[in-house]
């Protein structure tokens, strides 16, 4: 199977598409790289050299698979940082032109936007661009507690907020809703959640916080290409949905967990590479009522 991901990415480190290409080619995807930016690294340093790239260019590269032909062998299109939404408008023109090839192919959108320590860090068209065009003609969304309050407008302070925040995301078109970097006041300190919802059914599962100071960058890029690569894996249908969040919260756990032993604020994707196929660490995911 082959997913075209449109991202940033950074020559040292792992955030963009230097986080989300690997581990869907670890799995077994062919991954069509476009780079909406290529920095030296990511802007969480003092400093970053590199390109932002025109929407023009972005658009020029997806013209060029066009005329290759093989679009209609493309499975799934992952975006993530969108840095304005000329971009933005690109990247869904190019989903439409993979949907009119093959129409099974899924639009999985990292709705990236902010975070709680930093609050929202894009454009300003960014969020009215996500909410009125990109969630919309997404199949999964993949925001992080704050972009989904942002996007619905619910706080979060519970776990039925939470479950309520996402069905009012599914009311904006997705089919899937991954909630990710999930605390409520249920949440112990030393654990973190993630939350997938569904028409039919949402699923919990609960992990190991580690405190990380700074935090790595790239964690939710990566996250949003393993959850799309088991979700293929297990039938590209909401039925896969608990299967494929087990087992992008075993992988992201063992990434996290190479990433602290090792001291570096950079994601340890080679070294915990054997884990997404084969975790050492499995969490229950819970059916939420």
């Amino acid at each position: 199977m082959s997913i075209l991901s449109i991202q940033s990415h950074v020559a040292y480190g792992h955030v963009g598409n230097a986080a989300a290409a690997f581990p869907l080619q670890r799995l077994g995807f062919e991954v069509w790289r476009v780079n909406t930016v290529q920095f030296s690294n990511h802007t969480g340093y003092p400093s970053w050299r590199g390109q932002v790239f025109e929407a023009t260019h972005v658009a020029e590269l997806v013209a060029g698979m066009a005329e290759r032909g093989v679009l209609g062998g493309c499975d799934a299109v992952l975006s993530g940082y969108m840095g304005d939404a000329g971009l933005g408008a690109v990247i869904l023109d190019a989903v439409a032109r993979v949907r009119a090839e093959n129409p099974a192919a899924l639009y999985a959108c990292d709705p990236v936007m902010g975070d709680v320590a930093r609050g929202v860090f894009v454009r300003p068209d960014i969020p009215t661009f996500m909410l009125e065009r990109a969630v919309p003609a997404a199949d999964i969304i993949t925001p992080n507690q704050f972009e989904l309050e942002l996007l619905t407008g619910v706080e979060v302070s519970s776990l039925a907020h939470a479950v309520a925040a996402a069905r009012h995301a599914l009311a904006l078109g997705p089919k899937v809703v991954l909630v990710t970097s999930l605390k409520h006041d249920a949440t112990a300190a030393d654990e973190i959640e993630m939350l997938a919802v569904t028409e039919q059914a949402a699923s919990r599962v609960v992990t190991p916080f580690f405190h990380m100071d700074p935090a790595p960058n790239g964690a939710g890029d990566a996250l949003a290409a393993l959850f799309l690569a088991f979700y293929l894996k297990e039938g590209g249908s909401t039925e896969a949905v608990p299967g494929a969040l087990g087992q992008a919260a075993a992988a992201i756990f063992a990434v996290i967990a190479a990433t602290r032993r090792a001291g570096t604020r950079e994601l340890q994707l080679i070294a915990a590479q054997d884990e997404f196929a084969r975790p050492a660490r499995r969490f229950p995911v819970a059916q939420v009522t």
